[in-house]
């Protein structure tokens, strides 16, 4: 039999015991508070709505997955997720491209008003989404009646709505990555013979990997879980996620194992990518908060 020796002098520097043990009850504490409304909505979700409905129990009787197949007949969820996912991806597609040029400008170039730019960009932020949904809903009013062009109602008009408040945040975001990065990458590029444009897409876009994806990531969730704008500025063919789970909610009764089946159903994409994404997103965030 081996004999176990005695156990290494403990460090100087290492924690208390003490520590050690309140850090892994906070951590219990936490963990047990995050994952408890995730058990609530996959119990309930599983449940008959007659279960549902009673006294909450916290292992249920019976166990049914009918929920998550009647989520698509009680209300048309496949339309209404393809529509977030047609106007979840164009505004993350364009909040990156323009806010990559934009970005590149005012990081890499001096021109007259650039601090002012800068400063309005991020001030955006400062106000609530609310005070701009009536300017926003307005202009999109005159602009059908004038142009006929139909943005108020339609995926377009909303992709728009998104940009007006996930691009300021991106440009800023991705200005302070581009500004860690050496400009000698840039200029090595221009001496091979790549121009402005050559160096952005083959040196600093690959350099930026990290806060570009954490810009993606930004953009689409915001687009993807948003209700104030979404509900005012579609109509029943355009509808978004967000606004249609209001559609288990009747005058007489409210589905609520259906509304816990599509939570879940639709909470997939993001958890997914997130998961997927977390490497390059802590990076991109870390770097574009620190300069």
């Amino acid at each position: 039999m081996r004999r176990s020796g005695p156990r290494p002098p403990r460090s100087p520097s290492a924690p208390p015991q003490s520590f050690l043990w309140t850090r892994r009850v906070v951590l219990s504490f936490l963990a047990a508070f995050a994952l408890l409304p995730v058990y609530v909505m996959v119990s309930s979700s599983l449940k008959p709505l007659q279960d549902v409905s009673g006294k909450f129990q916290w292992i249920p009787s019976r166990l049914t997955i009918r929920p998550y197949f009647d989520i698509w007949d009680t209300v048309p969820l496949a339309r209404y997720f393809l529509n977030s996912l047609i106007v979840a991806g164009a505004a993350t597609v364009l909040s990156v491209v323009i806010a990559v040029f934009a970005a590149y400008a005012v990081s890499r170039y001096r021109f007259r008003g650039k601090r002012v730019f800068t400063v309005t960009v991020l001030s955006t932020q400062m106000f609530p989404g609310i005070l701009f949904l009536l300017p926003l809903f307005l202009i999109f009013v005159n602009i059908g009646n004038s142009t006929g062009i139909a943005l108020y109602g339609s995926r377009g008009g909303l992709i728009l709505t998104y940009l007006t408040f996930s691009l300021p945040f991106s440009i800023w975001m991705l200005i302070g990555y581009f500004d860690s990065i050496p400009r000698d990458l840039d200029e090595a590029a221009m001496v091979d013979g790549c121009g402005p444009l050559g160096a952005l897409f083959r040196v600093v876009v690959p350099a930026a990997v990290p806060g570009i994806v954490a810009v993606a990531v930004y953009a689409f969730m915001t687009a993807w879980g948003e209700v104030l704008f979404a509900s005012v500025m579609t109509n029943d063919t355009t509808r978004t996620l967000a606004v249609g789970l209001q559609g288990y909610a009747t005058q007489n009764d409210v589905y609520w194992n259906q509304v816990m089946a599509a939570s879940l159903v639709v909470s997939v994409p993001v958890v997914a990518g997130f998961l997927l994404l977390q490497r390059y997103l802590v990076a991109g965030l870390t770097a574009g908060a620190v300069k």
